[in-house]
């Protein structure tokens, strides 16, 4: 019989094992992939779920419930358009400089004082309460940028993919356990020392998140090197520099079509998943109820995330995004027909399938059609495009309600998006794109699967 020091033993091989097939063998990719755990709290509570809810019914609950919407989706547009404004300039200069991980510390920082403020506001205080989520949706978007810069440091070969697709997943299991912290201490304060009565246990979420965030960042600031400064950037600039990155990606036609289409696309994605809570709210769905569903997202995007990955080795990275692009389509349409708390569950079950996929593939076949040389640069682009992404769909949606005064019908203007960005990815010839790398990286590698 094995002594419990063998069991110990053989239990530590086989979590080696583990994550070394996932792409998590080296002590600097788990510490890269923990920020994803970091800030999965604060996308998932403050951005999706818990304050949208809190926001529409006790802060601003004195507004009229359009007015209320529209407001947020302004905070949305106004502090993305503003990190989509900074990021690439903040971005070069972190490449030149060669300070990736003081502009990540200096942006998560912003992000986790901005999220321990929303502690501080209740009914009325919608204008400062905005102002802090702003803040906060700042801090954490600027921070990914840095963060996805790294990625090219601490992984090596083929493991891109692996390392990319296995932090979206440590993302939704630490975007679901805090998720689910909170839902406890809110649905049972006493349990927690709070008082049954008032807002405090949902306000106390908030520093659960900052608390959260801080804490879950130590191993990436510690355990990731900061990359060497760009060789010869100091003489350009980050200005120059961002020309020079904009210059060079002309030379990839494939990856700035891929990069076109995803900026269209992701922002239908986007704008579902950060008006998923305050739309069933509006609906009448209990908070309780709103929050278990979304709380069951997270752990079936899990292991649908990865069963995404399998799907897409055997029909190749773009045929699997356009499946998802046109889910998103049938998500959406079904999304105005909404009356019943079975029909949120459905069409929230069918975002948890299709969400991290979407999201992943698209990464890793951007990183397929770019140079491994230059990586960092269009990651940083990636990440630019990303946070565009996030503009316009909220911007367009509040519009809509605006003009229609029916959110239902509104939400119909996703439609457009999700078709002119499948139309585009159609267009991405990713055999070609590849070849293209291929023939002037000799570094590249082609072996990442079909490339339909």
């Amino acid at each position: 019989m094995p002594t419990r020091g063998a069991r110990l033993s053989s239990a530590a091989m086989s979590i080696a094992r583990l994550l070394e097939k996932i792409g998590l063998g080296s002590p600097q990719a788990r510490a890269w992939a923990t920020y994803d755990w970091a800030n999965s709290a604060m996308f998932t509570i403050v951005i999706t779920a818990i304050f949208p809810v809190f926001y529409a019914k006790s802060i601003a609950g004195e507004l009229d419930p359009e007015e209320a919407k529209k407001l947020f989706l302004f905070a949305t547009t106004a502090s993305l358009g503003l990190s989509a404004v900074l990021a690439p300039v903040l971005g070069a200069h972190a490449d030149v400089r060669g300070r990736r991980k003081t502009m990540l510390a200096a942006s998560m920082l912003i992000g986790v004082v901005a999220s321990a403020a929303l502690f501080f506001f209740d009914v009325g205080d919608h204008w400062p309460a905005l102002v802090a989520f702003g803040l906060a949706n700042l801090g954490a978007t600027l921070s990914i940028v840095f963060y996805d810069s790294l990625l090219p440091f601490v992984a090596r070969g083929g493991d891109v993919d692996r390392i990319s697709t296995a932090a979206y997943g440590l993302g939704y299991l630490g975007g679901g356990i805090a998720l689910l912290l909170c839902s406890l201490m809110i649905s049972r304060p006493g349990a927690f020392g709070l008082p049954v009565e008032g807002t405090l246990a949902v306000r106390t979420a908030f520093l659960v998140v900052a608390v959260w965030w801080l804490v879950f960042s130590v191993p990436i600031l510690r355990g990731v090197p900061e990359p060497p400064p760009m060789p010869g950037g100091e003489r350009l600039g980050a200005f120059a520099q961002l020309r020079s990155t904009f210059a060079e990606l002309r030379r990839y036609p494939q990856a700035l079509l891929l990069l076109g289409a995803f900026l269209i696309y992701n922002d239908g994605v986007v704008t579902i998943v950060r008006m998923a809570g305050i739309f069933a709210e509006q609906r009448g769905f209990d908070f309780p109820f709103v929050i278990g569903v979304l709380i069951a997202v997270q752990f079936v995007a899990l292991p649908a995330a990865f069963a995404y990955g399998q799907l897409a080795r055997k029909i190749g990275p773009r045929a699997a995004v356009l499946i998802g692009i046109a889910c998103y389509a049938g998500i959406t349409v079904l999304a105005a027909l909404m009356t019943t708390k079975a029909h949120f569950v459905a069409l929230a079950m069918a975002v948890a399938l299709v969400q991290g996929g979407v999201q992943a593939l698209s990464r890793s076949l951007f990183a397929s059609l770019i140079p491994s040389a230059r990586s960092a640069e269009f990651f940083g682009l990636f990440g630019v495009a990303e946070k565009f992404a996030a503009i316009l769909g909220p911007l367009v949606l509040a519009l809509a309600i605006d003009a229609t005064d029916d959110s239902d019908l509104a939400v119909l203007c996703l439609l457009p998006f999700f078709a002119i960005g499948a139309a585009i990815l159609w267009r991405v010839d990713v055999t070609g794109g590849r070849a293209a790398v291929a023939a002037a990286d000799p570094l590249a590698d082609e072996s990442d699967g079909p490339a339909r």
